[in-house]
């Protein structure tokens, strides 16, 4: 479930606590959580509703929005040609309760530097990435790079490694999970993390 950065934000601040959507099923379980830009949010209910014009101005201003007319509007069932016999999205309003479940994991990791078996274990989950690419190791590649020009636009680092934007973007994703790179508006740079895992390597290695 998309939650967008100002929703997520008040979730943190504990100024939204529901979230509303149009699904056949509800695609949420109730205890999970859902990693966003604000960090962990947890989803602590998932309640069918049947009317959704019984929602109020309340739910909508738990929702993060201006009205109940701006609620219904967002839920308003759109008729496609992909979803010809029924609403896009789904046929029930759904109300889900949320609360902020602590920070993203990943900012303590990146802060982490690895020694012993975990740079091991570090070492081989990145490896398995560069397993998984017909090409070839492509993760060093990427990790000097952004160690040597934190920071610049991710054009620029696409344009040099000769790589397609978004792919090269999904890849980046990958490395962060494993704590390793950090996002910023503009570019990225290494971790900590990643910073000792680069320095880890063997020199000439891919």
């Amino acid at each position: 479930m998309l939650l967008p950065k100002p929703i997520a934000e008040g979730v943190r601040a504990g100024t939204v606590t529901l979230a509303f959507r149009r699904w056949d099923a509800p695609r949420v379980k109730v205890g999970g959580t859902q990693l966003t830009v604000a960090g962990l949010i947890r989803f602590d209910a998932c309640v069918e509703v049947a009317d959704p014009q019984a929602l109020t101005d309340a739910d909508a201003a738990a929702a993060g929005l201006a009205s109940r007319e701006q609620l219904l509007s967002r839920l308003e069932p759109h008729r496609t040609t992909r979803s010809p016999r029924g609403a896009k999205g789904g046929e029930t309003v759904y109300r889900i309760t949320l609360s902020w479940a602590g920070e993203d994991p990943r900012v303590q990791l990146r802060q982490r530097i690895p020694r012993g078996a975990e740079l091991a274990e570090l070492q081989q989950a990145v490896s398995k990435l560069d397993a998984g690419r017909r090409s070839g190791p492509w993760t060093r590649q990427i990790l000097e790079w952004i160690a040597a020009h934190p920071q610049v636009v991710s054009t620029e680092l696409a344009a040099v490694l000769g790589r397609e934007l978004q792919p090269m973007k999904t890849d980046i994703r990958k490395l962060k999970a494993l704590g390793l790179t950090i996002s910023h508006p503009v570019g990225y740079e290494l971790s900590p993390r990643g910073l000792a895992y680069l320095a880890s390597l063997p020199p000439g290695s891919p």
